[in-house]
């Protein structure tokens, strides 16, 4: 049961700022050392420890160990969704200049939100799939359509093939609203489905220790042939 003392528990454990720097740290969805996440945050490991052990304690992050080496990452898609609605609202809080959302024009670009595309590319193709009437999404919820799984298949996108067991299934697809866009992505298994697809095809890559996501010569010319998605004129 959800209680006024459980909401601000996890609103002080999110207050502090080592533990939000290592949480944003994770939002690529990568595994990281508690080492790794002090030089992130700036403080001593033993201090990363302590910190990472009130996180794991209250269901934010999980741990698992390989070797010698304990790694940590986002306990669920829902405590990234959680973090990147934080910063929109922190961002309108303190708006030092009129542009909303990162200052890295490369992260404003593309991006990684834990699992699935954000920035202009994410939001991108959320337009692109409706205009086409793959999919029918709002800023509260998102469906994929008969024409969709069909249109996804034909591009060898099989949003349905990331479904997971265990815990309950994702959905196959939400829209996430967009730190720096201000306008809905899309996350669920459909939004993975895309975010791996790119990845896996060389249309994207990842950045070194960042969650930007460059976008290759040979993706430019797959984003417009596929989904007629052409380079931005001006800095996104």
């Amino acid at each position: 049961m959800v209680t006024t003392v459980s909401v601000a528990q996890i609103g002080a454990l999110l207050g502090d700022p080592a533990r939000a720097a290592m949480l944003q740290a994770l939002m690529d969805g990568r595994a990281l050392t508690a080492s790794e996440l002090a030089q992130v945050a700036g403080i001593a490991p033993q201090t990363a420890s302590g910190h990472l052990a009130q996180l794991a304690a209250a269901s934010l992050v999980t741990m698992s160990k390989q070797g010698r080496h304990r790694y940590h990452r986002l306990a669920t898609p829902q405590v990234a969704r959680l973090l990147e609605n934080l910063m929109l609202v922190a961002s309108d809080a303190v708006r030092m200049k009129p542009r909303v959302g990162p200052r890295d024009a490369r992260l404003r670009l593309a991006r990684t939100c834990y699992d699935h595309m954000a920035g202009w590319l994410g939001v991108s193709l959320a337009d692109t799939l409706a205009a086409r009437g793959w999919i029918e999404i709002t800023d509260d919820a998102a469906l994929v359509t008969p024409e969709g799984l069909q249109g996804l298949a034909a591009l060898e996108i099989d949003a349905e093939a990331s479904r997971t067991g265990g815990r309950r299934a994702t959905l196959l697809c939400r829209p996430c609203l967009d730190w720096s866009e201000r306008r809905p992505h899309l996350a669920g298994r459909l939004g993975t489905a895309l975010c791996m697809h790119c990845l896996k095809q060389g249309w994207v890559r990842q950045q070194s220790g960042s969650r930007a996501l460059d976008i290759t010569p040979a993706g430019w010319r797959a984003l417009r042939d596929e989904f007629d998605i052409r380079r931005p004129n001006v800095s996104t």
